[in-house]
């Protein structure tokens, strides 16, 4: 695991911890928040996401943990939190397009959650496979 992924992931997951906190909180001004953030069905579909952020967190947390660790299931945990991190990423990026809502402040977060992965998961495939091979 390079120094840049350890990064990434360490401050994907805590930001994630971050978020939900800060949103269980009531925190967000609301001038921060999506349009129609006072429409339940939007508030139930964010609210949905809480199982799999933070399993994201705990996955990339674990990789980190074992990296440091010497335990080789830094690889799969770090390619499964990087997977969901693409597909969280993804289900936000297709819901905020289909309703044509454009905010900014929004959308980078949620590429960023997209496209980071993709710089990663490609050369990690490989040397997982590589680990299977051996064994």
């Amino acid at each position: 695991m390079n120094k840049t992924l350890r990064a990434l992931l360490w401050t994907t997951d805590i930001g994630f911890i971050l978020y939900w906190s800060i949103t269980w909180l009531g925190l967000i001004p609301k001038e921060y928040l999506y349009q129609d953030y006072s429409n339940e069905m939007l508030v139930a579909w964010n609210l949905s996401f809480i199982p799999l952020d933070l399993l994201i967190s705990l996955t990339g947390l674990m990789s980190i943990y074992c990296f440091k660790r010497h335990n080789s299931s830094w690889l799969t945990l770090c390619i499964l939190s990087l997977s969901l991190t693409f597909c969280s990423g993804l289900q936000a990026i297709a819901f905020w397009g289909i309703r044509l809502d454009f905010d900014l402040l929004w959308w980078i977060p949620n590429l960023y959650l997209l496209l980071y992965p993709l710089f990663f998961l490609p050369a990690l495939a490989k040397q997982q496979r590589a680990s299977f091979r051996r064994t």
